[in-house]
């Protein structure tokens, strides 16, 4: 059988895969106190989420991370299919970091002390990119 991954693809969904796999894990034992600071955040960037209980945020975004850190260490998921929940999940943390205020310096995308933790995302969201074109490259071949 053969599986639906380039080898060129392994390390990058290895890595990002633990990366959110982990994060999930970490998430789903959040007391009030951590939720309520997480779902804080993101509500401040992504005001409709302000409709929901910090705790229902913070499991379902367990949840979300968990199954996303799943698909991009599955070798039977397509790297399209990781691909495209990986850039749809890292376009949302990167509009994060650019709605947040403090996280970048005036007038700049350059992050600041605070906000390099959220930075990082644009890597994830480079990554998906990477891996959506990458495989449209190949079906156009």
């Amino acid at each position: 059988m053969r599986l639906p991954i380039k080898p060129r693809d392994v390390a990058p969904r290895l890595a990002t895969g633990a990366f959110f796999l982990n994060s999930g894990l970490v998430k789903r034992g959040a007391d009030e106190q951590a939720a309520a600071q997480v779902h804080g955040m993101a509500k401040n960037a992504y005001p409709f989420l302000g409709k929901l209980q910090p705790t229902t945020f913070v499991r379902l975004l367990s949840a979300g991370e968990m199954a996303l850190g799943a698909a991009l260490l599955l070798p039977v998921v397509p790297t399209a299919v990781a691909g495209l929940g990986l850039t749809a999940f890292s376009a949302g943390l990167v509009g994060l970091y650019l709605r947040t205020p403090g996280m970048r310096e005036e007038g700049s995308l350059r992050p600041t002390q605070e906000g390099t933790a959220l930075a990082k995302d644009t890597w994830l969201l480079g990554i998906g990119v990477g891996f959506l074109v990458d495989e449209a490259a190949c079906k156009a071949k």
